[in-house]
């Protein structure tokens, strides 16, 4: 994660505050804003925001901040989705695969094997495409939200309680969980599993009672969430990598094209988007969390 990538992103954080209030008194009041992550305390993308806040609190003289909410503690992905649409907190760091449902663009990143390894992704949403892609989600008129930056989530792998998956026949009759995302059921369903679409929040505890055989997921959220406690078989099948987004909740009024367009040129994130790598297990320095 690049210095500059931080400041440009909490520039157009100022930009878009401005926005949410207008009342005169408004710019000596100090701000609060929400954010929010199902990744616990010491997770990449958690520190991400934590350290974005800290460049915001600077750039504005400590008029705003970010307050993150970590660890599910304001729910799943879905959930959050929904509050930032509604205004009830201003910033989810979310996945791609949860965004898909409602900006449909976005599910062409959802597909299994569409990138070569994480490098190739990571030049993918580095470039015009990526750009374009945060682009759709701002101008899509349901989705009440501002694309500002991409974070690298690594790639997903299966995972399990029952045995080594080895080929795709080991796959067989497998309850996997998968993100809610219909694309992702038909997919494992494909591979002869069953698909399970489920809240992340629900995880851990379907691993140990049996509702589910396995999962899907990136090695930090393998061990930071404590998945590797009940399933004992992790399998680098690396189907999908599926990068994840922080969005902004998008303001109201008449002057919000005008303000996004701002937003868009203040962040300077249009070739170096804000990273947050989980993208290979050098990297992966578990908390004790």
């Amino acid at each position: 994660m690049r210095r500059r990538d931080l400041l440009g992103v909490a520039g157009a954080v100022v930009v878009m505050s401005g926005a949410i209030g207008r009342h005169p008194a408004a710019a000596q009041d100090k701000k609060v804003l929400k954010a929010s992550d199902v990744h616990p305390e010491g997770y990449p993308t958690v520190q991400a925001v934590e350290n974005m806040s800290k460049k915001l609190e600077q750039a504005t003289n400590g008029r705003l901040s970010i307050q993150m909410y970590a660890s599910m503690q304001l729910g799943g992905e879905k959930e959050v989705i929904e509050q930032a649409q509604v205004g009830a907190i201003q910033f989810a760091r979310i996945s791609v695969g949860t965004l898909g449902p409602v900006v449909d663009d976005l599910n062409v990143l959802n597909l299994p094997f569409v990138f070569r390894d994480v490098a190739h992704m990571r030049k993918v949403i580095d470039g015009a495409i990526g750009q374009q892609l945060l682009d759709k989600v701002t101008a899509n008129p349901n989705a009440k939200l501002v694309g500002l930056c991409w974070m690298d989530a690594g790639a997903r792998s299966f995972y399990d309680t029952k045995h080594p998956i080895k080929s795709i026949a080991d796959l067989k009759g497998l309850k996997i969980r998968v993100i809610g995302n219909p694309i992702f059921v038909e997919m494992a369903n494909a591979l002869g599993a069953n698909g399970v679409a489920m809240g992340y929040d629900q995880v851990f505890s379907a691993l140990q009672t049996g509702v589910i055989d396995g999962a899907e997921n990136n090695p930090p959220s393998f061990v930071f969430d404590n998945h590797y406690q009940v399933a004992k078989f992790y399998t680098d099948s690396q189907h999908l990598i599926v990068p994840e987004m922080l969005v902004f909740r998008k303001p109201d009024g008449s002057s919000c094209r005008r303000t996004t367009r701002r937003c868009s040129k203040s962040s300077r994130v249009r070739r170096r988007p804000m990273r947050a790598s989980c993208g290979t297990r050098k990297r992966l320095k578990p908390s004790t969390e």
